[in-house]
């Protein structure tokens, strides 16, 4: 059993996946929240937004120990269900056969977590204190309670897993030498609601992601178990449509009817539901360094808080969560060792997904419905699955390939993009992109540059 003790400042899915870890090497975790326990109050207190865990969200939980139960709360989603402004929809699958993103909802797998955090002995979970301060130089804390109570808590070590809005790295920001960078997006969100039918079951097809893609401007809806779907408008903040600009009902029912025809038949009270809320920012945080003294580090969206457009930010967050628990052994528990490691491992991987994530917006918003950026994607699986030693796509690796780093994903993917701009400029691509003389070009050319 480890003498050492940590504090985990944050008891998000990331913070309680770390505790978990942290337990499980044999140390003594206090995990601490803010909010209430919602497993009490049946309020989720957190984004709601839902998300998408990939290969890489699981295959880091499994190396944590925790077992693939967790997807009971989980709908597999094998493409995306593109919805034109005519209505039509189209299929662009995530994958080869069986390849799927899941649709888990961010409180359910907080939740189930954190019951697995309390069956843990050597942690002890606290609701409801929310941090004030921190000694960068002893890992001391100070939480505030309720009743506006302050409890100093020490530990040989601390863990800021306080999310995107970190208090933990605004308190670091008064360090020397500490880099620090916020980026907005132009985009801001809601989230909207498609209800279940009278019996239960889905109004859209279940297992897939639909995308409403409107250039500028997007709608998608992810399903849950209950048979509803969380929908989520992205919307630019300003400009010409906008949060700012759509004030009036009667613009923003033309807004709606115009632009999301067939949507308008599920959703439920979206011009309602438009004006009553308020759009919440989208915005990218860069640090470094990420620790403090072999004593005090960030975690997950703390230490690299992204955009939501590739669906990795939970498994991001996870995917250091299992970096920690195996540099645990490798370094033998030597956190003077563990603290750099982690930090040089973790890094780059976080900048890649950041700007992978920015990137994604347009593919989803834009060229997701255009024909031409599905014939690429056409072409790019048949190429795949005839060389799949040789190609395998951006999205496959990023989303299931776990063996393959963010940061190599992006390298090796920004020389796909340009070997494929160049197939796609050869004569009659629509009508020859199958054949022999172009799976050759593209074998060329990919065995040439990668």
């Amino acid at each position: 059993m480890q003498e050492k003790t940590f504090t985990v400042a944050g008891g998000g899915p990331v913070g309680t996946l770390l505790a978990i870890s942290l337990a499980r090497h044999g140390y003594r975790v206090g995990l601490f929240e803010g909010r209430p326990d919602s497993r009490q109050t049946s309020i989720y207190q957190g984004r709601s937004i839902n998300i998408a865990l990939s290969d890489r969200g699981w295959t880091s939980l499994e190396k944590v120990g925790i077992s693939a139960d967790v997807k009971a709360d989980a709908i597999p989603m094998y493409h995306r269900a593109i919805h034109g402004i005519d209505s039509e929809i189209s299929k662009l699958p995530y994958g080869k056969e069986g390849d799927a993103i899941w649709s888990v909802s961010r409180g359910g797998i907080n939740e189930r977590l954190l019951d697995i955090a309390d069956a843990e002995p050597n942690i002890e979970t606290h609701f409801e204190q929310r941090l004030v301060n921190v000694d960068f130089k002893t890992a001391s804390a100070v939480f505030r309670t309720e009743g506006e109570r302050e409890v100093t808590v020490n530990a040989d070590y601390l863990f800021g897993a306080d999310g995107a809005n970190s208090k933990v790295r605004r308190l670091a920001q008064n360090l020397p030498r500490f880099s620090y960078s916020q980026t907005y997006m132009p985009q801001s969100y809601i989230e909207l609601n498609i209800p279940a039918n009278v019996d239960g079951s889905h109004q859209l097809e279940k297992n897939a992601l639909h995308i409403w893609p409107r250039k500028d401007f997007m709608l998608i809806a992810l399903p849950n178990t209950d048979g509803t779907f969380t929908c989520t408008l992205f919307l630019n903040y300003s400009g010409d449509p906008s949060f700012e600009t759509l004030q009036k009902r009667s613009d923003v029912e033309a807004f709606f009817e115009s632009n999301f025809p067939d949507a308008m038949a599920y959703l439920e009270r979206p011009v309602d539901m438009f004006m009553e809320k308020t759009a919440s920012p989208l915005f990218l945080v860069q640090v470094f360094p990420w620790s403090f003294n072999r004593k005090v580090a960030l975690i997950g969206d703390a230490a690299h808080a992204i955009v939501p457009f590739y669906g990795q930010g939970m498994n991001c967050g996870f995917e250091d969560c299992a970096e920690l628990h195996s540099l645990i052994s490798k370094y033998n528990h030597d956190w003077d060792e563990i603290f750099p490691a982690y930090e040089k491992a973790r890094k780059p991987n976080g900048d890649a997904i950041a700007e992978l994530s920015k990137r994604n917006f347009v593919e989803m918003s834009d060229l997701s419905g255009d024909p031409m950026f599905q014939l690429r994607k056409k072409i790019e699986a048949k190429f795949h699955e005839a060389h799949p030693d040789i190609w395998t796509p951006l999205y496959s690796m990023v989303t299931f390939s776990p063996e393959v780093p963010y940061s190599e994903a992006l390298r090796v993917g920004d020389v796909q993009q340009q070997i494929m701009d160049q197939i796609m400029q050869l004569p009659d691509i629509d009508s020859d992109w199958d054949k022999s003389c172009v799976m050759d070009q593209l074998y060329k050319l990919a065995a040439e540059q990668l």
